[in-house]
């Protein structure tokens, strides 16, 4: 028969992930994890946490993270590998304003025994925020051509109903959208293993935005699911670096132009991030909600998050480097 301890470990790792998020000092109890190279990232994480909070002028109040067990890869008598979900809702003040943002993270966790306690060998994130959304496109400074036909999509899949379109950008119904999907997918729509612009997209179109048909995929924003093993989206749907191109360059519909700073964003505008600052976005968010301060809170999906604040120095991809570009979203299409 199988030792069950390893779920004590499991249950102990996520009592001090939970820890870790409001407090930025070392444990005071024996640590479950014995993978060095995640306890420096969590420490610089710590760090740097503190630094935030203090910069933002917001206290963490208290954090409340659940597991759940996806499944079990391995299972022996020295070793388990198991997938599982953290849920984390974190709750903190800023300007006497209690908010409130939820993000979860996928993990692998591989356990072994030592002495007579299992211990966390091994700590992977399954999907990290700084791998590229959707697919590579070959042709990412190709021109985007007007429009020559226009396949229609059916709104009931956006649930808002099927009445016609305006012309008129409705910020409300893309935030409702990324509100309503944050934690999971539309099922009438492809869910990619990276699937943040993906996502965005179908935030954008929700609130309105025309889809721009061609044809080719590196021309257009457009979406038409799979046709056998073929992919029918252009790349300004699925990949970030593909949809800043497109929004910076788009002459007929969906359009959006640079701003400075974050605070001159509006509801249902995007971020775009540059983890390496080598000039390719990697991930986009949807701003949903604002803070205290006025400062973007926004949605997203890989790692999906609701009302996380908009300069992700919380995640583990974010480094010094990080770029940003703020699009704001024309009003009318």
């Amino acid at each position: 028969m199988l030792n069950p301890d390893w779920k004590q470990a499991l249950f102990t790792y996520v009592n001090q992930f939970n820890r870790c998020e409001v407090e930025y000092s070392p444990l005071k109890e024996e640590n479950v994890i014995t993978d060095l190279r995640f306890l420096m990232k969590r420490g610089e994480r710590m760090v740097r946490m503190k630094e935030w909070h203090r910069e933002r002028g917001s206290t963490p109040l208290r954090a409340e993270t659940r597991v759940k067990p996806e499944r079990v890869i391995r299972e022996t008598e020295t070793e388990v590998v198991a997938d599982v979900l953290l849920h984390v809702r974190l709750f903190y003040d800023k300007a006497g304003m209690t908010h409130q943002e939820e993000r979860v993270e996928q993990e692998r966790l591989t356990f072994e025994p030592e002495g007579e306690q299992w211990k966390v060998r091994q700590v992977e994130r399954k999907v990290g925020e700084q791998r590229l959304s959707g697919a590579e496109a070959p042709f990412e400074h190709a021109s985007y051509l007007q429009a020559e036909n226009m396949p229609l999509l059916n709104q009931s899949v956006l649930g808002f109903g099927t009445g016609g379109r305006s012309n008129r950008y409705r910020r409300e119904e893309a935030a409702a959208y990324a509100e309503r999907w944050w934690n999971r997918a539309n099922p009438e729509f492809e869910n990619f293993e990276v699937d943040c612009t993906n996502f965005i997209s179908q935030c954008l179109f929700a609130g309105g935005a025309p889809i721009h048909y061609t044809g080719r995929r590196e021309s257009g924003w457009w979406y038409k699911g799979m046709a056998g093993e073929r992919e029918l989206w252009s790349y300004s749907w699925a990949v970030a670096n593909s949809l800043g191109l497109y929004l910076s360059s788009s002459t007929w519909g969906l359009s959006a132009y640079e701003v400075a700073r974050p605070d001159q964003l509006t509801l249902g505008d995007v971020i775009l991030y540059d983890w390496d600052g080598n000039g390719r976005f990697q991930h986009s968010t949807i701003v949903t909600a604002f803070d205290a301060g006025g400062m973007p809170l926004v949605n997203a999906h890989t790692v999906s998050a609701r009302h996380r604040y908009w300069d992700y120095r919380d995640s583990y991809a974010w480094t010094e480097k990080t770029v940003y570009r703020f699009y704001h979203i024309a009003d009318q299409f």
